[in-house]
């Protein structure tokens, strides 16, 4: 099956109401980091403005929380602390286009059901939902975004608690299903734990029995990280030759390690200040074409908060970005959605088992 991109299809703007709207109010910024009073807070949709003129304008790059800042005729959407005095804020709290702001959310609204029920079971994902079309759909998506796309992967330590998933992803990320990574202090101490010493938080990965004084095992491995000064050096020096670390770094596929109040050590490398591991991971959420999100609650709500729904290529066109979100219970992927990421495809199983699958597919 040949994987092929949605259309696009863009807002008629020479229907009422929008061909009456009026244009978009601009109000300057009078202080560095404080938004104008009514400015209109951005979704992770695509976003128009209608300028003086009457034409419409797409903002290109979105993301949910943000503000819509108008500067030599385009649209930047812009996190309210980095706005600097001088800025022209879009403001308005409407979305139909009444305030000359339109957000649109059917560019690639699929068909619709043809039942005419109006009540029907099993209208959501739970854990007894089949999700072998999910699966199938995904195999396709990958295939195709390995040569066409930016697809970012956001891990929690579960990926590498066990010998086979963690064999798997370094195999997704050494044959090009990984174009960045985005994880915590955890995953990289746990695979470096388990290139070392065989075990995850000291239970071996196979076998999952429990080694002697295997709690200092982490402990253990960050230090003899800290020693030699970062991840990098340290694979080189202790001959670390498998694991999701030393595929990103033989690949030189970026990774974000992003800090966490209960980090034990960390290892070098870890981006510690909060909003500096944003920006960081930003600046691939604002290029992924596709999302996977594995195992990790936080971090998967703070990357689908930055990521839009959308993408403009460097031809011009319009596409969807696919985010899917992997874990063992509803409650992570509800929590995703109601915190805006409504378009996030839930796979609810395993981490585990789910990257093996995603590998043995794909590696065939």
């Amino acid at each position: 099956m040949t994987f092929q991109l949605p259309a696009f299809q863009p807002p008629d703007f020479d229907q009422p109401p929008l061909n009456t709207a009026p244009p978009a109010t601009l109000v300057a910024v009078a202080n560095d980091g404080v938004a104008p009073h009514g400015y209109h807070a951005t979704s992770n949709h695509p976003e128009y403005i209608r300028l003086d003129n009457g034409s419409w304008l797409m903002a290109k790059e979105s993301r949910m929380d943000g503000v819509l800042v108008l500067s030599d005729s385009s649209v930047d959407v812009k996190e309210p602390r980095n706005l600097r005095r001088g800025e022209l804020v879009v403001v308005g709290r409407s979305e139909n286009g009444e305030e000359g702001i339109l957000v649109h959310v059917d560019g690639f609204t699929p068909p619709t059901d043809k039942s005419n029920e109006k009540f029907s079971f099993r209208t959501r994902d739970t854990r007894e939902s089949p999700f072998s079309r999910s699966y199938d759909e995904l195999y396709d998506l990958l295939r195709f975004e390995k040569e066409h796309g930016y697809i970012v992967w956001v891990l929690g330590p579960a990926a590498v608690f066990d010998r086979d998933s963690r064999a798997s992803m370094q195999g997704l990320i050494e044959h090009g299903f990984c174009h960045a990574l985005l994880a915590g202090n955890a995953l990289a101490t746990h695979d470096i734990e388990a290139a070392l010493f065989g075990t995850g938080l000291g239970q071996d990965i196979y076998t999952q029995t429990l080694h002697a004084h295997g709690h200092y095992h982490h402990l253990d491995a960050i230090n003899q990280v800290r020693q030699v000064g970062s991840i990098c050096k340290a694979l080189n020096s202790l001959s670390v030759r498998d694991g999701i670390m030393y595929a990103c770094e033989n690949k030189k596929i970026p990774y974000v390690l992003a800090g966490s109040i209960r980090d034990d050590g960390p290892l070098p490398g870890v981006v510690a200040d909060a909003y500096e591991a944003q920006k960081a991971m930003r600046n691939h959420a604002r290029k992924a074409t596709t999302v996977i999100s594995v195992a990790t609650q936080l971090h998967s709500i703070a990357t689908g908060n930055m990521t839009p729904s959308y993408t403009v290529t460097d031809a011009g066109q319009i596409r969807p970005v696919y985010f899917y979100i992997v874990d063992m219970t509803e409650f992570s992927a509800d929590k995703l959605a109601n915190r805006g990421s409504i378009q996030a495809t839930s796979i609810l199983t395993n981490a585990q088992d789910f990257i093996v699958n995603l590998w043995n597919n794909l590696s065939s």
